[in-house]
């Protein structure tokens, strides 16, 4: 453990940097969450990319600013409850991506000058849309199957992942030996002809259908009973060794065959490219074909195929630096406006819906899109009874990408946002392009989004508090508030439907455990507008206490270290809200209590940057952070 004392030097660019870096990071680590563990992703892969190159672009021009949390330097997401843990042989990065063509010679022209060997060969593989799986053999029998997770960390679905016959349970023998210890990656996914069938019968059993092979998958494979996985035709395609005892391919290309020679499917789209011309022309005819093929696919991956060139490359926290993921264009389709609604968020931020003319997409029936916000409808021009150019970004995501022109045709008024808020009829203000309702907690559509929110892992960690129950307990009235969360009983969950008396006992056995909370978590939980987890830790440090805190002027707000005047501005005029205070006064009521900081920030460490290298000896490098946080001083990754 090394520490490194940085010198302050804060400018106006600095300020403006670390507000936005802050943004960017709980904005990516929310969408992360909705895309790794609860599979219901609400942005496109292109916004997601969009939002990670601005975080990375800031954090170089500003490197004094890089966290180990950032998840620039991690993969993100947790094993959700119901599964055991399981640590990974080797980390489960994710892929540098872009779907531009100079984002992917500049890839190439990295490693050429890396390896300084002319061109670099390439297997082009398509990237699968599944679930991204380690699997582990010992004697060439199947030990365990886990999900990518955080990286490092996944759920352990060996149960499920037998039930499934493309993977092998016993490695075949033949022309390769068996090494006595092998761990490969691939992934599940869900054909979609089989996809097709599946939703048909669960459509004639009158049950929910899923909205894409990649949920179906996903679904199927995290269920607690393995029969019900067992009943779901998934397949298993492998691409990758991870660790090998004994010897092993020197090339990608050989280690595609190993693995088809051990029993496992692989894709036979799989193609070998001599030059990064070979491999982008194979994209194209990739592209071109996507339509005709059996499963899902939104890219293609490029991998160097020397083994040997790949050590030597390495990889970041993020990404190994001999891959990388080029995307396919979205698929478009042309339907009509029927209607615009305007959604209001958990921090009053109205979002205006188009609802559309019923369309397929990609297979995928589309009848709603986001439009964003004021700026994007008016630079679009979207108007009710327009045609629009309608795509799934990333194959995933509805976008309105633009209005179809219609010549001669009478257009009806241009959209105006509202005035009064949709929800609650509260005041709106606006904030650049975006609007937002000023009602606070007294929204219900706030509410019901702030308590999702609260429960969050992040914030209280209520296991078990979705968002079907707490639209349960809002639409039967048992919940008015945050602080009703504390009064519920378990005879008040029996009420509701699917809760049995175990549900009902370890909800509320969760929520009594979230009483006791840490100070930056309980701010953090609040969900007060332009206030990250980092930045609540800031302040708890800060102010050492939840009643100093409130107490606060703006202008002792803006001496905080990373709160600037419109973070300022933000947190006085929520703190402000007699139904904020309101709400804090019944949390403390119902027993809510707050742990303060063991040191503030004139703790031992104060000033100092500490930067972990390498494996610690008895702590995890999360444990060794929060010391360093404890004591008052920050974490770096270099």
């Amino acid at each position: 453990m090394t520490a490194r004392t940085r010198k302050s030097a804060p400018s106006d660019d600095a300020q403006l940097a670390r507000r936005r870096i802050a943004e960017l990071r709980e904005t990516i680590r929310h969408h992360d969450y909705l895309y790794y563990v609860l599979d219901r992703p609400e942005i496109s892969d292109a916004e997601y990319d969009r939002l990670f190159q601005e975080l990375r672009g800031l954090e170089e021009r500003f490197p004094e600013l890089i966290t180990p949390d950032s998840p620039t330097q991690r993969v993100a997401g947790r094993p959700r409850p119901g599964f055991s843990e399981i640590e990974h042989t080797a980390r489960m990065l994710s892929l540098d991506s872009s779907a531009e063509e100079d984002a992917v010679r500049r890839f190439d022209a990295r490693l050429r000058s890396a390896l300084a060997d002319g061109a670099v060969a390439y297997v082009v593989e398509p990237k699968l849309d599944g679930v991204s799986l380690e699997l582990v053999y010992e004697d060439g029998s199947l030990a365990w199957a886990a999900t990518r997770g955080d990286g490092r960390v996944g759920e352990d679905v060996t149960a499920n992942v037998r039930t499934i016959g493309s993977v092998p349970l016993k490695l075949r023998t033949g022309a390769r030996a068996i090494p006595p210890r092998l761990s490969l990656r691939g992934e599940a996914i869900m054909l979609i002809g089989e996809f097709e069938r599946l939703n048909a019968r669960l459509t004639q059993e009158d049950k929910p259908v899923f909205a894409n092979p990649r949920n179906a998958a996903a679904g199927s494979l995290r269920q607690l009973d393995p029969s019900v996985t067992a009943e779901r035709p998934l397949t298993f395609y492998a691409y990758e060794i991870m660790t090998i005892e004994g010897a092993a391919p020197a090339e990608q290309w050989d280690t595609l065959g190993a693995l088809r020679d051990w029993g496992f499917k692989v894709s036979r789209h799989a193609r070998r490219a001599g030059s990064i011309d070979e491999a982008i022309e194979i994209h194209h005819e990739l592209e071109r074909e996507r339509d005709d093929l059996e499963y899902e696919v939104d890219g293609v991956v490029m991998k160097v195929d020397d083994l040997a060139a790949r050590d030597s490359l390495g990889v970041t926290a993020h990404h190994p630096r001999w891959a990388f993921a080029y995307k396919f264009e979205p698929r478009r389709e042309v339907s009509e406006i029927l209607d615009i609604v305007v959604q209001v968020g958990r921090t009053g931020k109205l979002t205006p819906v188009a609802m559309l003319r019923p369309v397929d997409v990609g297979g995928v029936t589309v009848s709603r899109a986001s439009l964003h916000n004021r700026e994007e409808i008016e630079r679009k021009d979207i108007r009710v009874g327009d045609k629009a150019r309608i795509q799934r970004a990333g194959d995933v995501i509805p976008q309105v990408v633009e209005r179809v022109a219609e010549p001669g045709k009478k257009r009806k008024r241009a959209f105006k946002m509202p005035a009064r808020c949709p929800s609650c009829g509260g005041p709106v203000v606006s904030h650049g392009p975006l609007d937002f309702c000023t009602n606070g907690l007294a929204c219900p559509a706030q509410l019901k989004a702030r308590i999702q929110h609260f429960a969050s892992r992040d914030a209280l960690d209520i296991h078990g508090l979705g968002e079907r129950t707490v639209e349960q307990l809002l639409a039967s009235g048992l919940v008015e508030s945050v602080a009703d969360l504390f009064r519920l009983e378990e005879t008040d969950l029996l009420q509701l439907e699917g809760f049995a008396e175990l549900s009902a006992k370890n909800l509320i056995d969760a929520i009594q455990r979230a009483k006791q909370v840490t100070l930056d978590r309980f701010l953090f939980a609040l969900g007060i507008p332009e206030i990250g987890s980092q930045t609540a830790r800031d302040l708890a440090q800060h102010f050492g206490n939840l009643d100093a805190f409130l107490a606060a002027s703006r202008e002792e707000l803006e001496a905080v270290p990373g709160v600037g005047p419109k973070v300022a501005e933000a947190v006085s005029d929520f703190l402000a809200s007699p139904a904020t205070r309101k709400t804090i006064a019944e949390l403390r009521k119902q027993g809510v209590e707050l742990s303060e900081p063991e040191v503030a920030g004139d703790g031992q460490f104060a000033g100092l940057t500490f930067v972990f290298t390498g494996a610690l000896a008895s702590i995890t490098r999360g444990e060794a952070e929060e010391i360093v946080h404890s004591l008052g001083g920050r974490t770096s990754s270099s």
